[in-house]
């Protein structure tokens, strides 16, 4: 399958919510608030890395990478997701090569790191693991995952923009 990673335009926005959403509908994790946290996030001019996958027609994925917080000051953390891929193309690489790509680009910002809430057994060939020295509150530990690309590892609590609380 021949597709392109590229930044989002104005003109995929749209595209972006309506596959974000239909990526999510029936995941029984999701808060189906999916959408509109990227909507949110983009609002809020949060939006540090939106990559979509493209082929010559339509949209097939999308990655969101947007700023944390640390409790104990560390700068530089961005957290990864909401990531999705279109129904009908999940299970093809294109998540994956989203995440290597949104990785690469925190790493040509020179990002101190990621975080993310997800799989351990999928993140964790991007170089995530759970950290016990950073906790989101509320959430499994072994869920919670960061990838260090510039140490030090900081510690304590990761909060998330407020967009995270965006609801349809």
């Amino acid at each position: 399958m021949n597709y392109l990673i590229r930044p989002e335009t104005p003109a995929d926005v749209a595209s972006i919510h309506a596959l974000t959403a239909a990526a999510f509908a029936h995941a029984a994790h999701s808060s189906h608030t999916e959408a509109f946290i990227v909507d949110a996030l983009r609002a809020r001019g949060e939006l540090t890395v939106s990559l979509v996958a493209v082929d010559e027609s339509r949209l097939l994925g999308h990655v969101a990478v947007s700023p944390v917080s640390m409790s104990d000051g560390s700068a530089g953390w961005f957290g990864l997701g909401p990531i999705s891929v279109a129904p009908a193309w999940q299970g093809q690489g294109i998540g994956s090569a989203l995440m290597d790509a949104a990785i690469d680009a925190l790493r040509r910002q020179h990002a101190r790191g990621c975080v993310l809430l997800g799989e351990p057994a999928y993140y964790h060939r991007f170089g995530f693991r759970a950290e016990p020295a950073l906790v989101l509150p509320g959430v499994p530990a072994g869920y919670f995952q960061a990838l260090c690309l510039q140490p030090p590892l900081p510690q304590g609590e990761v909060r998330y923009s407020p967009a995270f609380e965006a609801t349809a």
